[in-house]
Parts: C-alpha cells; structure tokens; sequence
C-alpha cells in the first residue's frame, strides 16, 4: 500500500524560469543595439531652369584628354574635340612644345585640376609615367628663376579609343574582253 500512496502522492514542482527571463532580457538588449536600422536614401535632382540654354553656355567646362599612341600625343576635350596634335618620335620625344601647350591651356583654364589619360596599348610604361610627370607639374623660366607650376595634378588613366583607318574603295570588277 505504501507504494500506491507513493505513486499518487507526487510533489508538483515549480520551473524556475528566472534564469531563462534573465537571458531574454540580455539577449533582446543586444539585438536591438546591434541591430541596422534602414535607412532612407534620398538622391536630390535638380531640373534645369527654363532658360537652361543659356545656362548652360556659361557652365560648359574643359573636360580634358591625352591620347597617347605610340608615334603621337593628342590633346583634346572630350566635348570639342582635338586641341593640339603632336607627332613624336620614340627615342626622343619634343618634350618643351607638350609642356608649352599644356601651361598655354591652364592660362585659359586656371581652376581645371583633372586631366585623362588614354594610352594605347603598345606604348611602355616608361612613357606614361613620363607624360605623368610632364602632366602634373612643369618648370617655367620666369626672368632669371626657374619656377615650378601646378598643371593638372588629378590624372585619371583610361584605354586609348581604336584608331579609325580608312578603307580602302572596292576596285571596280574589270570586264574582261575576249
């Protein structure tokens, strides 16, 4: 009989939950601190105004080029087109007339920073890092004191576009006389 009461007689237990609520309560603190927020991006346009022509003719900015192949230097903006083109030859490049156009467009020019590089892929390395050195800075004679000027110290370097090569006409079919 004794065990029957046993059986029957079972103590009812409590859970403990305090630990568990405790752990809840730091693990929801962490997600929230560590949790990303979205957030809204917002691009600003600004539509041109009505007499935008107008504008625009006063805001038409030097978009710089040199296109570098290895038998000549092309100075160019990309909006209008060649500026100056020069021949040079490979041992000996004129150096002084590529530097006095550059200073002559930064006259013009004199708050224009950038300038792109195109290069070819034949030409060496050699000579990019020497027109790099020419683009950047050049030294003036002024009077009796050399003076070194800032060009155009942001040069960004890209692919030179392919040369067009005329084709040639398609001769003619000659009729042949029997």
């Amino acid at each position: 009989m004794k065990l029957v009461k046993r059986r029957m007689m079972k103590e009812v237990v409590e859970l403990n939950i305090t630990a568990f609520l405790n752990l809840m309560v730091i693990l929801v603190t962490f997600l929230l601190i560590t949790a990303v927020f979205s957030r809204i991006t917002i691009l600003e346009l600004n539509l041109p105004p009505r007499d935008a022509r107008s504008v625009q003719a006063e805001k038409i900015k030097l978009q710089l080029e040199l296109v570098i192949r290895p038998d000549s230097f092309e100075i160019r903006d990309s909006n209008l087109g060649r500026i100056k083109y020069l021949t040079r030859q490979v041992g000996a490049p004129d150096w002084k007339t590529f530097t006095d156009v550059l200073v002559e467009i930064k006259s013009r020019f004199p708050d224009e920073q950038n300038i792109t590089l195109l290069l070819d892929n034949r030409v060496t390395y050699k000579t990019l890092i020497q027109v790099m050195d020419r683009v950047r800075s050049a030294e003036i004679v002024n009077l009796t004191d050399l003076e070194e000027v800032e060009l155009f110290p942001n040069v960004f370097i890209g692919d030179a576009p392919a040369v067009e090569t005329p084709q040639p006409a398609a001769e003619p079919a000659q009729a042949v006389e029997q």
